[in-house]
């Protein structure tokens, strides 16, 4: 009897699923890179949640009420989290008592928003002791800067957008000299067009590209490489930002990074503020800026400098995940969020 009837009949099994595994394949991948999950743009009557995962919240009580004044001024209920004042060292109590108000801040529907009280440095140490079902059954905007790029990285893998924009802690200024700040924050919430004209740099390098914005603070992405919550900017555009470093330990992260291949794929890097960096007795040699282009010479993708967001008071709001427009010139960059 011939075997040929059952080989084809086995290579037609093997054909049917090997195309299921492409499909699946593709599927993931296409996932990935279209856009992410944009949580509900907040409206009047939305309720805001405002926790502290991070640093102690020492002698920051008029921060707070200023941020539960500023939300309510737009229409919006404000709950604090039962941990927000607690201390513990450095922490603003327990890894788990800071794990406890943002997991209730997640699991509850009504809450359309987590705006962390303030930075420093924790979020790390909770990451891996969230549960995000819920938050996958209602997404909601995740709110911070600067040690909260722990969780926008950790909420864009799990495939939804975040808001990098100011902290309660913003609000030790005059409010009339962040008033940008709060309007992109605003505008970022409620659904508002965002964007951005910076200033020209001769450090520009010019180009146009189309792509997802992720990022936020350098030294924490540089923590996170290696781990679950690494970010993967293959087709995206970056954002860095800092405070309080030496140039060599910026080049030394920078480089960190690219022998690991984060830049490999990458479209783009916007450069934010870099704040009160250090003086080491043996001087670097060069600005910021020529440091982050010699690090980054192997590519070719455009760089904007100047973007206003990080440390300084002015911090413009930016939707990470989404994709935005960018053109960069040595006159000026400009960047739109898309809609």
């Amino acid at each position: 009897m011939s075997n040929r009837p059952i080989i084809l009949s086995l290579v037609c099994v093997v054909l049917f699923f090997s195309e299921k595994t492409i499909h699946a394949q593709n599927s993931v991948i296409q996932k990935h890179e279209n856009t992410l999950i944009q949580p509900p743009y907040l409206k009047t009557g939305d309720t805001v949640a405002i926790v502290a995962p991070s640093g102690i919240l020492k002698n920051k009580t008029e921060e707070i009420q200023k941020a539960k004044d500023l939300l309510k001024s737009w229409g919006l209920e404000v709950v604090i989290g039962k941990n927000l004042f607690n201390q513990n060292n450095h922490f603003a109590g327990t890894d788990d008592e800071r794990c406890e108000d943002f997991q209730k801040a997640m699991n509850n529907k009504s809450i359309k928003a987590i705006w962390c009280a303030r930075g420093g440095y924790g979020t790390v140490r909770i990451l891996d002791k969230l549960d995000y079902t819920e938050f996958r059954k209602n997404p909601k905007w995740i709110i911070g800067y600067s040690d909260i790029t722990a969780l926008h990285s950790q909420i864009h893998n799990e495939g939804y957008e975040s808001l990098q924009a100011m902290m309660c802690s913003s609000l030790q200024d005059n409010t009339n000299e962040i008033e940008e700040t709060i309007q992109t924050f605003q505008a970022a919430l409620f659904g508002g067009s965002l964007k951005y004209v910076l200033k020209g740099s001769e450090y520009n390098k010019t180009g146009s590209v189309t792509a997802p914005i992720v990022g936020g603070n350098l030294t924490v992405l540089h923590t996170l490489l290696g781990s679950k919550t690494s970010i993967d900017t293959s087709g995206k555009i970056l954002f860095i930002e800092d405070i309080g470093e030496y140039k060599y330990h910026i080049d030394r992260m920078l480089q960190s990074l690219k022998r690991a291949g984060y830049f490999e794929n990458c479209k783009g890097l916007i450069v934010g503020d870099m704040t009160k960096l250090r003086k080491n007795t043996t001087l670097w040699g060069s600005s910021v800026e020529q440091l982050i282009l010699d690090a980054l010479s192997d590519y070719h993708f455009p760089i904007a400098f100047n973007m206003p967001a990080g440390h300084e008071k002015d911090n413009r709001a930016m939707i990470f995940g989404r994709t935005i427009d960018l053109n960069v010139s040595k006159e000026q960059s400009v960047i739109v969020f898309e809609n």
